[in-house]
């Protein structure tokens, strides 16, 4: 019997005892819920979208664990078992490559690629992130994945998640459409927030452990100098660390950003020899394991942080 197989008939097992034990009774705290969607969101951006537009009617699980890279998510025979059982997927194909495989063989018509919104960006926009280096343009076919990181593109997937919603759920499809409408309102605001606080910056260079950020800089004019390229696990070259410190020197860098979810180390060095502070910013691949915050408000902290950095006024 197959893993999948054993997950289905367990599943339905357990449901079968728990009629049995409790009929007419509400269920139990965090137990499945019949009356809401069940949604599986293969890192934490896919899930905020799915929890700020599907509210108290969809539940929602998240693939990836807080506190872990989700690049290298390796799913277990009870995730592969819920995205087979998911009434919907949002996934970002090429992203994480166990998902991918997953949804290529289970997920049907149920799965939601965002990158069906609109193409992603190049891996070299948003400046010089060198993804002709071996294993920097591994995902996506050279693609940039991080579409999350301008707010605008974010809520362009809302929308197209709410009507993929509205499908699955037709009896709450306006409630679905009315909270991508608000969702849309508060990324609005958080882009007006990015486009003054970084109009006027002393610098428009930012020097990052990981070429996540090149849709940020894409958007508000920023110029990426990416340490490594799109994979944050690919130990840059001795000959790329010495190519960073240099464009460090010439665009006077005072910070060396680094990611939660990584090691600071590299940036750390390339600190060291330019003579700049080290500081986090935050791709938002994941949340920080008890966090308290969401994507918004780490947005907005990364906001904080390009100022302070870029000397703006």
């Amino acid at each position: 019997m197959s893993n999948r197989t054993t997950i289905r008939v367990l599943a339905a097992a357990t449901a079968v005892l728990a009629l049995a034990a409790g009929a007419g009774c509400a269920s139990s705290a965090g137990g499945a819920d019949p009356q809401r969607v069940d949604v599986v969101a293969a890192f934490y951006p896919l899930q905020f979208l799915a929890e700020r537009i599907g509210g108290d009617a969809v539940r929602v699980t998240n693939l990836a664990k807080p506190g872990a890279e989700p690049h290298d998510l390796e799913l277990n025979p009870s995730q592969v078992g819920q995205v087979s059982e998911a009434e919907l997927i949002v996934y970002l194909k090429g992203f994480q490559p166990a998902v991918d495989d997953a949804v290529a063989q289970n997920g049907g018509d149920r799965a939601f690629d965002v990158t069906s919104v609109q193409p992603l960006l190049d891996a070299s926009a948003g400046g010089h992130n060198h993804d002709g280096e071996e294993g920097h343009a591994d995902e996506s076919g050279g693609k940039d994945p991080h579409v999350w990181l301008d707010p605008t593109r974010l809520a362009g997937i809302g929308d197209q998640l709410a009507q993929r919603l509205g499908k699955a759920d037709a009896a709450h499809a306006a409630d679905y459409t009315a909270r991508a409408e608000a969702l849309r309102a508060d990324l609005t605001a958080l882009d007006g927030e990015f486009k003054n606080g970084l109009a006027t910056c002393q610098r428009r260079e930012i020097v990052t452990s990981h070429a996540a950020f090149g849709y940020l800089a894409d958007r508000y004019q920023l110029d990426q100098v990416g340490i490594t390229g799109l994979s944050p696990d690919v130990e840059p070259a001795p000959q790329r660390l010495a190519d960073t410190i240099e464009e460090a020197k010439e665009h006077h860098a005072t910070t060396i950003f680094f990611e939660t979810l990584v090691s600071p180390k590299v940036a750390e060095t390339i600190a060291g020899q330019v003579g700049a502070k080290t500081a986090v910013l935050d791709p938002i691949e994941g949340l920080a394991a008890g966090s308290d915050g969401d994507y918004l408000s780490v947005m907005r902290t990364n906001l904080r942080t390009l100022q302070t950095a870029l000397g703006c006024s």
